[in-house]
C-alpha cells in the first residue's frame, strides 16, 4: 500500500467530519437553555430567536470558512484577522477579547458545576456562596498543575465527553415529547406580549446573548478541513453539523415549553433541562442529567483551559503580547500563559460572589467578549471582499456571495452588541482598559509605535466605556 494510499484510509468523510463539528459546538450552555429562554420569551419569540441565530452564525461560519481560503497564511488564530484588517491595537482587544471570553467561559462552567451539586451540598447556594467558590478554585489551580504536568486532552476523553453530552439530551427530548402537552404549549404560546408583557422585539433581544454562547466553537469548524477527504466536504459537514447543533438547541429549549408553564420553567434551578425531565420523570431524571453534564464541564474546562492559554501562547510569538507569554515548559506547555488564564479564572471567581445572578452573569459575560473578535473577524471579511484583495481569480459570483455573507455577519454581530446592553459593553471596557498595559509592553519590546491614529482612537473610546462603567459601578447604575 502507497503512502498517499495510506494517508486517504486516514482522511474523514462527511458523515465523520460533520460528527465533529457537531462534537466542538454541543457545550454545557445547552443544558440550561430552557430557564434562560422562559425567563426572557415564550414559543413565538423562541422561535424567531433561534431564526435569527441560525441564519447570523451560519454566515459567521461561512467568514471563517472564506477567509481561511482567501488568507491561508493567516492561521495564528481569530484575532490575526483583527490585526491584519485594522491594525494592531483592534488585533489586540481581539486576542485579549477572545482569551477573557474563554476564562469567562470556564468560570461558567464551575459556577454550573457547584449549583447543579447544590441538592447534595446546600452551602453552594446557586454557585456563588464562599465554599463554592473555595471548591471551585481547588479544582480549577489543580487543573493548572496537572496540565503542567504534560497532561492533554485525549481522544479518549473526547469521545466520553460527547456521549456524555449527547446521550442525556436525546433522552430528554425523547421524554419531553412523551410527556409533551398541548395546552400547556398553546399557553406559553406569546411569553405575555400580549397581555401588557415586554414586546415580541424585546423578548428575542433577551435571548440573543445565550445563543451567541451555546454556539461558541462554530469558529473552529474550518479548522477539520485538512482531515477532509475532499476539501469541498468541509463545507458541507460545516452546514450539516451546524443545522444538526441548532435543531437540538432549538427542540430542547421550544418542547421545554410543553411540559410546564412558562412561569415555572422560568424560576427551576440550573441546570434546566434537569428540573424540567424531574418534573416528567421524578428525582432519577435530574442527577441523569447532572452526571452528564458534570463529566461533559469537565472535559470541556481541560480543553477550553489549553485553548485560552494557546491564545496568548501564539500572540505572544507574534509580539502582540509580552514575550514572557510565549515561553513554553519542557514538557511543551506554555506555561505563563496558562498561568494567566487560571489568574484570570480565579479572579471572575471572585466577582462571582458579588455578582446577580453569578450563573447568567458569567454566561453573558463569556458570550459579550466573544462579540469583539467575532465583529472585526466579519469585518475583515466584508473589507477584503469590498476591495477585491484575495480575489484575483475567483469568480465574480463568488466575490459577490462572499460579499453578502461578509455584511450579514456584519450586521448580526453589531445586532448582538446592540442586544447585550449597555452594562455589558461597559463592562468589557473595564476588562480591556487595564489589559492596554500588556499592548504597551509588547510594543515597546517590540520598538514600535505605540498607536497609529485609528489605534488611538480606538483607545480613547475603549478609557471612556471604562471611565463609565467604573462609574456606573460606584453608582449603581451599571450591576453585575
Amino acid at each position: 500500500m502507497s503512502a498517499n494510499t495510506l494517508a486517504d484510509a486516514h482522511k474523514l468523510s462527511v458523515p465523520a467530519l460533520t460528527a465533529m463539528v457537531v462534537g466542538s459546538m454541543v457545550g454545557a450552555g445547552v443544558f440550561t437553555l430552557p430557564q434562560r429562554f422562559a425567563s426572557q420569551t415564550g414559543v413565538l419569540g423562541a422561535v424567531i430567536a433561534w431564526a435569527i441565530a441560525g441564519a447570523g452564525m451560519l454566515m459567521l461560519a461561512f467568514v471563517f470558512q472564506s477567509l481561511a481560503v482567501r488568507k491561508p497564511t493567516l492561521d495564528n488564530g481569530v484575532y490575526v484577522y483583527a490585526k491584519t484588517g485594522f491594525g494592531l491595537y483592534p488585533g489586540f482587544l481581539s486576542a485579549f477579547g477572545f482569551w477573557a471570553s474563554a476564562c469567562a467561559g470556564n468560570t461558567f462552567y464551575w459556577v454550573l458545576i457547584t449549583s447543579t451539586l447544590a441538592p447534595l451540598v446546600p452551602a453552594f447556594g446557586e454557585g456563588d456562596t464562599i465554599w463554592a467558590v473555595l471548591v471551585s478554585s481547588v479544582f480549577v489551580w489543580g487543573f493548572y498543575f496537572l496540565i503542567m504536568r504534560g497532561v492533554r486532552e485525549a481522544a479518549a476523553i473526547n469521545t466520553i465527553v460527547t456521549f456524555a453530552k449527547l446521550i442525556p439530551l436525546l433522552l430528554f427530548v425523547i421524554v419531553a415529547v412523551v410527556a409533551f402537552d398541548p395546552d400547556v404549549f398553546l399557553g406559553n404560546l406569546t411569553g405575555g406580549y400580549d397581555s401588557g408583557g415586554d414586546s415580541l422585539f424585546e423578548q428575542v433581544r433577551g435571548t440573543m446573548l445565550v445563543t451567541v454562547f451555546v454556539f461558541l466553537g462554530i469558529e473552529g469548524a474550518s479548522v477539520y478541513s485538512r482531515f477532509a477527504k475532499k476539501r469541498e466536504d468541509v463545507g458541507r459537514a460545516t452546514v450539516l453539523g451546524f443545522l444538526s447543533v441548532l435543531a437540538l438547541f432549538a427542540t430542547v429549549s421550544i418542547i421545554s415549553y410543553g411540559v410546564l408553564p412558562m412561569e415555572e420553567i422560568a424560576n427551576l434551578r440550573q441546570p434546566s433541562v434537569g428540573s424540567i425531565l424531574e418534573a416528567a420523570v421524578g428525582s432519577w431524571g435530574a442527577w441523569f442529567i447532572s452526571a452528564g453534564l458534570i463529566v461533559s464541564v469537565l472535559g470541556a474546562f481541560l480543553a477550553w483551559s489549553l485553548m485560552s492559554a494557546e491564545v496568548l501562547f501564539a500572540a505572544a510569538k507574534d509580539g502582540d503580547m509580552p514575550r514572557f507569554l510565549a515561553k513554553s515548559t519542557p514538557k511543551d506547555v506554555p506555561g505563563n500563559a496558562l498561568l494567566l488564564s487560571t489568574l484570570g479564572i480565579q479572579l471572575l471567581l471572585v466577582v462571582v460572589l458579588f455578582a446577580s445572578g453569578a450563573l447568567d452573569f458569567m454566561l453573558d459575560l463569556t458570550a459579550s467578549l466573544s462579540l469583539i473578535p467575532f465583529l472585526l473577524a466579519a469585518g475583515y471579511a466584508l473589507k477584503i471582499a469590498v476591495t477585491r484583495d484575495g480575489y484575483a481569480s475567483v469568480p465574480a459570483g463568488v466575490r459577490t456571495r462572499e460579499l453578502v455573507i461578509g455584511g450579514i455577519a456584519v450586521a448580526y454581530t453589531l445586532f448582538l452588541i446592540f442586544a447585550a446592553g449597555t452594562d455589558l459593553l461597559l463592562l468589557s471596557c473595564v476588562l480591556l482598559a487595564p489589559a492596554t498595559l500588556l499592548y504597551v509592553i509588547a510594543r515597546r519590546e517590540q520598538g514600535s509605535l505605540l498607536f497609529t491614529k485609528a489605534g488611538a482612537v480606538t483607545f480613547a473610546v475603549v478609557i471612556a466605556g471604562a471611565v463609565a462603567g467604573v462609574i456606573g459601578l460606584v453608582t449603581g447604575s451599571v450591576s453585575i
